[in-house]
């Protein structure tokens, strides 16, 4: 199975259409309160291009069931990513990847699915215990984040073995602001990292 490469907090067409061309298996949309929060008409509007072997993930921080309801109906994500915990309040039909959010320090890894591994805080860079990552990661199908970029993604992977990366930060030239020439050299870093597993 191939790694999945996921392109977070993007919120122009013309970077989707990148970190797609380039080979990204998924592509985060940000509904929390970031730099990189995006409306779900936005989110829907520069996804329209996404074809549909690559997942259009929804990442939300806590959010109420109605909000949730509303960026269901909206957007239509493939996936919805938040904290493990929030899940336990939700709505969530069958059509819907669940990805929970597992952060390092706290909560560790007990589903089978696929989840997202992080530091304390998304979107600062944080780069995780790869070590302690790595014992994670035999459970379910982790994909790492924090802290990853194209200078780093090599080790991460070989070191942690996950299922998938997910980058954000180190993908910008500013905060919030995408740089295509860094998504598609992170997406071949990490590529060519597969083929040495």
């Amino acid at each position: 199975m191939s790694l999945l490469v996921k392109i977070c907090g993007l919120r122009d067409k013309r970077h989707v259409a990148d970190a797609v061309e380039a080979g990204a298996g998924a592509l985060g949309f940000v509904f929390a309160e970031s730099p990189r929060k995006v409306t779900p008409e936005i989110a829907r509007s520069i996804s329209d291009i996404v074809p549909s072997t690559v997942k259009r993930v929804a990442v939300m921080m806590h959010p109420a069931n109605e909000e949730w309801q509303d960026l269901l109906q909206s957007f239509e994500p493939d996936v919805l990513q938040t904290d493990a915990e929030d899940f336990d309040d939700l709505e969530i039909p069958k059509s819907v990847e669940r990805w929970p959010v597992f952060r390092e320090g706290r909560s560790k890894p007990d589903t089978p699915g696929t989840y997202v591994y992080e530091g304390s805080k998304s979107g600062r860079g944080q780069t995780v215990d790869w070590s302690a990552a790595a014992e994670l990661a035999r459970f379910g199908r982790m994909v790492l984040a924090g802290g990853l970029s194209a200078k780093n993604v090599a080790t991460a992977i070989q070191t942690v073995r996950p299922f998938g990366v997910d980058v954000s930060s180190a993908v910008e030239s500013a905060p919030g602001q995408k740089d295509s020439r860094l998504i598609r050299e992170f997406i071949v870093a990490a590529r060519a990292a597969e083929r040495k597993l």
